[in-house]
């Protein structure tokens, strides 16, 4: 009868070793051979290569490109024109007339150049000239509506401020998708850490199965312990592959981020392995709270796109108030017909105030009702405005005191589950000892053993947890944590 049983428990045994050494042979990851990716590794790919960072950076120059656009309403401006008709022996007319104007800032004025030869039989007597043709120099100014800020003026003012706003909008941008990497990267490090923890615990168990199965050979543990260590066994291979699993699509997900140079995608090797970090950590300092709420208070990309909307909102009803004035143009010339100025010798019509083309323009729209709509409708922008800068400020004030208290909850938290982890790891070692010496059963040792992997990996959860909520807190005041 004994010897039945010593066959049964050999053959079970076989057969168990048989699935444990199949477990075995499914590759894992080396750390002897593996290569740690921190953090900085990261931050120096993505923000060399990353197409989003890139893409980015193009908002700026989009901007810039649009003030260039804007200063063209200030190039000189070149106009020649020239026309003849002869028929029968007859020179009808023959015109040649020649403009150079350049827009001045000042006042919006327009300097002009000019020179006309209008001759022929005929020519409009008001326009004609001699045939050294006629030179002009003069002035066009606003004095009425334009004097202060006109179309051009005004579209060069909002374009330069749109550089601010572009400039925010790209920071804005960078610290988004700097956040949502370095979340992707955290979520690695604890599917990693996880993943670690359950192999140990696999390691475990699969020791403690071989050693009991030794015993049950030898007659001195009951088969039915080798039975249920090999069912923990088979749970934690279970929980592996779960893990596993977690791991690659982890890697493959933080792999969205890889590129090189050349903007091919990379992917985040096998054996590469996270950065190491300390799970004791202090309570953040107060100091740090205050200097991102400053910070955030004066260059929050939020607010500092407000406040260049603002600025915009400004120019436009400057020049919206400017559009309720009369337009009142007056346009002067001081005109001669000499071509040598070398000559010392005076003429009648060399450029003197006796020599000029004068001309005036007035036009006022009598109910201003298209004007002062437009001024009207300005101002209400303003107020919205205004409502919006004081809802975002309290709201990113708010946001970074409450991710400021979730990181002294969580520091708060690890110090708690590090001691935890301690007794309890005292509490297995102690089962382990009753149950050595008959005083205790696996079922108990292996409870106290899971739920200390169950804690080491909740502390590892916390750790990740920390580091995306320090990350959310420099995110939420407008910035970004650089890793050290």
């Amino acid at each position: 009868m004994y010897l039945k049983k010593f066959l049964l428990a050999n053959a079970l045994i076989m057969l168990l070793f048989a699935d444990v050494n199949v477990a075995q042979t499914k590759p894992a990851v080396s750390l002897d051979t593996a290569k740690v990716f921190a953090l900085d590794d990261l931050q120096l790919l993505v923000f060399r290569y990353h197409p989003i960072i890139k893409q980015a950076a193009l908002l700026s120059e989009s901007a810039k490109a649009n003030v260039l656009q804007s200063l063209g309403y200030f190039d000189p401006e070149l106009k020649s024109g020239f026309g003849r008709k002869l028929f029968g022996n007859t020179e009808y007319y023959n015109k040649w007339n020649n403009e150079l104007k350049i827009p001045l800032w000042l006042a919006g004025a327009d300097l002009k150049v000019g020179y006309d030869r209008n001759v022929g039989t005929y020519v409009n007597p008001e326009t004609r000239t001699n045939g050294d043709g006629l030179t002009a120099i003069g002035l066009s100014i606003p004095l009425g509506q334009g004097l202060i800020i006109d179309a051009r003026r005004n579209t060069l003012r909002q374009s330069k401020i749109m550089v601010q706003y572009a400039e925010a909008e790209q920071l804005k941008q960078i610290n988004s998708v700097w956040y949502t990497i370095v979340k992707d990267y955290w979520n690695w490090y604890y599917a990693y850490k996880q993943y670690q923890l359950v192999n140990e615990g696999l390691d475990l168990a699969q020791l403690r199965f071989k050693a009991l199965s030794a015993q049950t050979v030898l007659g001195d543990k009951p088969t039915i312990d080798s039975v249920e260590a090999y069912i923990t066994v088979q749970e934690r291979i279970i929980q592996k592959e779960k893990t596993a699993i977690e791991l690659q699509n982890a890697r493959l997900v933080l792999s969205n981020h890889l590129w090189n140079e050349a903007g091919n995608p990379l992917e985040l090797p096998v054996d590469a392995v996270p950065q190491n970090v300390s799970t004791l950590v202090t309570r953040p300092n107060p100091l740090i709270l205050d200097t991102l709420l400053g910070q955030a208070a004066n260059q929050h990309p939020e607010l500092v796109k407000l406040r260049s909307k603002g600025a915009q909102l400004a120019v436009e009803q400057s020049y919206r108030r400017e559009l309720l004035k009369p337009k009142l143009n007056v346009i002067g010339n001081l005109i001669s017909s000499r071509t040598n100025f070398n000559s010392n010798i005076p003429g009648y019509y060399d450029f003197n105030w006796s020599n000029y083309k004068l001309g005036v323009e007035f036009a006022f729209p009598l109910f201003l009702r298209s004007e002062r709509g437009k001024l009207r409708e300005v101002k209400i922008k303003q107020q919205e405005l205004n409502y919006d800068l004081q809802q975002f400020g309290r709201e990113i004030r708010n946001n970074i005191m409450a991710s400021y208290n979730d990181l002294s909850a969580y520091s708060a938290q690890l110090n708690v589950q590090i001691e935890s982890i301690k007794n309890q790891q005292i509490l297995v070692n102690g089962e382990s000892q009753k149950f050595n010496l008959g005083e205790s059963t696996l079922f108990l040792i292996n409870s106290r053993e899971t739920k200390l992997i169950d804690m080491k990996i909740k502390q590892e959860s916390m750790v990740a947890g920390y580091q995306k909520t320090l990350a959310e807190l420099y995110y939420k005041a407008g910035t970004r944590q650089f890793a050290q």
